[in-house]
């Protein structure tokens, strides 16, 4: 009898961007990528966090490129890409996941400068990176985009709106590109974590944590970033090609929870 399946499971060789990898979600996404075989650009304003996280990297014998850029920047996004491409190759996996989170009251006055700089950095950055990765993820057929959202993006909190409306316009962007993007070898998806241990929640104390996810997650704890990041590598498999605009949520269950 013949296999089932001849679909590749392998990203060796590929080479990947990442955004916002420098800590957190970007630099767990970078790690295991690059354990995977792929060959690694990494994309983050922080200069030491980007070349400390460069540096595991290649210190564990891996391809990688570092570059400081800000992604809301459309030439240091276009320099960071062109840096990446010379020195690894054309880009074959983008991960969008640069991030900002900031308070913002509606009636603040430093309300517009919050909605500038989050819309800018959480949503349109997404869209200078896939325009400066466009035809590279096109010419194989095996192209893959994903796009980290949040939970937020199903919902809302209090003075939040920036956060919360960039979020929900990432699902948006993803469901467009997949569609645009489809036939033209590409797909878009999107990754839309709930409570991950991670900068954007550092402050928040460890009590807190433990009540909070007692109360509103069904398994009970915060997840770890290598969870988030295990999804977007099942994501840009070259066996995931019928997998296109959709919204993975890892969120141990929160937003299936009714109250």
């Amino acid at each position: 009898m013949a296999r089932l399946t001849h679909l590749n499971r392998s990203i060796d060789g590929k080479v990947a961007v990442i955004t916002g990898a420098a800590s957190g979600l970007g630099r767990s996404i970078a790690h295991l990528l690059a354990d995977e075989g792929a060959k690694v650009g990494l994309i983050d304003r922080t200069s030491g966090g980007i070349h400390l996280v460069a540096t595991e990297i290649e210190e564990a014998g891996y391809p990688v490129v570092g570059q400081v850029a800000d992604v809301s920047d459309r030439d240091a996004v276009a320099s960071a890409v062109d840096v990446i491409r010379t020195e690894l190759g054309p880009v074959d996996l983008l991960i969008n996941n640069a991030g900002v989170s900031v308070t913002a009251p509606i009636d603040d006055e430093d309300y517009d400068e919050a909605w500038t700089t989050t819309l800018g950095v959480n949503l349109e950055a997404h869209t200078l990176l896939t325009r400066a990765c466009l035809k590279d993820l096109m010419r194989s057929g095996e192209g893959r985009i994903v796009n980290i959202a949040s939970t937020e993006g199903f919902g809302a909190t209090p003075e939040m709106t920036p956060y919360t409306a960039s979020k929900h316009g990432v699902i948006g962007l993803t469901r467009g590109l997949a569609v645009e993007l489809g036939r033209k070898g590409v797909t878009v998806n999107c990754v839309a974590p709930g409570t991950i241990r991670t900068g954007m929640n550092a402050a928040i104390s460890e009590e807190d944590k433990v009540l909070f996810a007692d109360r509103r997650v069904p398994v009970g704890r915060y997840g770890e970033p290598e969870e988030v990041a295990q999804i977007v590598l099942s994501l840009v498999l070259p066996a995931s090609s019928y997998i296109n605009g959709t919204v993975v949520v890892v969120d141990g269950g929160m937003t299936a929870q009714h109250t």
